[in-house]
């Protein structure tokens, strides 16, 4: 059931940034069978417990907090080009949105709300999983980790976004589902609509302005959430 644990009033935004993995997509548990194996295959003893806590960042802080490895080194380009082979060969295919994402993200439109994604996946994952989540036509463009910058929990997909929607910060909120899309939102003042599905617990999604399980409790709630009373561009 949501939870809005800010007690915030609802806001004339005209945008929402949208999160992808394990908000749109049901794809966290495939990134961290992808991370484990490459890690396994290239010698590191760890487990899927160990990458959990650590999905939603991407290689560049993931690798250093899981094994010790700089993302641009030769051991870092290697480990994650794996990865990415395994993720895309094994898992991609397989993925499926959560229900009811694309009925949400038509609400939002009705309303006139533009959306934007910010993902801290490389490009060409990004738009597959677009594709496979049957909202890419609903969505005016996309921040990727493929853009440069450094992944959540860094601000620099979500900064990108906003420049791209041509915005300010007062402007959008954004739809994540882990720690690190509230951390990377807040560095740059956007607010958090956090969902449960991603495998996270409340309390690790402290400082997000509401709390629903997934797509499917915020539609359901829509009227009484912080989109409502949205307004888009004049």
């Amino acid at each position: 059931m949501p939870m809005n644990p800010q007690s915030a009033p609802a806001r004339p935004w005209r945008a929402v940034i949208l999160d992808m993995d394990g908000t749109l997509i049901d794809s966290n548990a495939a990134h961290v069978h992808a991370w484990v194996e490459a890690l396994r295959e290239g010698g590191y003893e760890v487990s899927e417990d160990d990458i959990w806590p650590l999905v939603g960042m991407g290689g560049d802080n993931l690798l250093p907090a899981a094994v010790g490895v700089d993302k641009d080194s030769a051991e870092g380009k290697k480990l994650s080009e794996r990865r990415g082979e395994i993720f895309r060969e094994r898992y991609l295919p397989h993925l499926k949105p959560f229900p009811q994402v694309r009925p949400l993200l038509e609400r939002m439109r009705r309303d006139g709300l533009r959306l934007m994604v910010a993902s801290s996946s490389p490009k060409d994952e990004l738009q597959c999983s677009l594709e496979l989540a049957g909202v890419a036509d609903l969505v005016e463009g996309a921040s990727s980790g493929s853009d440069g910058g450094r992944s959540k929990p860094d601000p620099d997909v979500v900064e990108a976004a906003l420049k791209k929607l041509g915005l300010a910060a007062d402007e959008v909120v954004m739809l994540g589902d882990t720690p690190y899309d509230v951390q990377a939102a807040a560095k740059v003042n956007v607010p958090v609509i956090a969902f449960r599905c991603g495998g996270f617990r409340d309390e690790d999604l402290k400082g997000a302005i509401a709390l629903y399980d997934d797509a499917t409790d915020l539609l359901a709630h829509y009227d009484e959430s912080p989109l409502a009373g949205s307004e888009g561009p004049d």
